[in-house]
């Protein structure tokens, strides 16, 4: 499956065939939250949420890779991701763009 951010692929004509999104909502361990927290007073990289969030974008990505394939895509392109917090610990991560399947075939590798 190709992702691109982009409404084109280069060499490539598509048909597009819908909205695909895939979300997730991750929370905080709370050990690690008090440990991010007193790394908060002397600064530096918070890992641990670093951490959380690329699991929780690859997830989301993982989501909306799958309803993509359900409608038969090749490919999806304007890919945008988006943050938020839902409740205070929590925050919900998405990801959509558009599902598109190649016209001619031979150029889907």
């Amino acid at each position: 499956m190709i992702l691109v951010n982009t409404d084109y692929i280069t060499g490539k004509e598509f048909e597009m065939l819908g909205l695909v999104k895939g979300s997730t909502i991750q929370t905080k361990n709370v050990g690690r939250d008090f440990t991010q927290s007193l790394k908060a007073f002397v600064g530096g990289e918070l890992t641990a949420y670093n951490e959380m969030m690329n699991e929780a974008r690859a997830l989301a990505t993982k989501r909306m890779v799958t309803e993509a394939m359900n409608l038969g895509a090749d490919a999806v392109v304007n890919v945008r991701y988006a943050s938020s917090e839902i409740m205070q610990g929590a925050a919900e991560v998405i990801v959509y763009g558009t599902a598109v399947k190649f016209r001619n075939q031979d150029d889907a590798g």
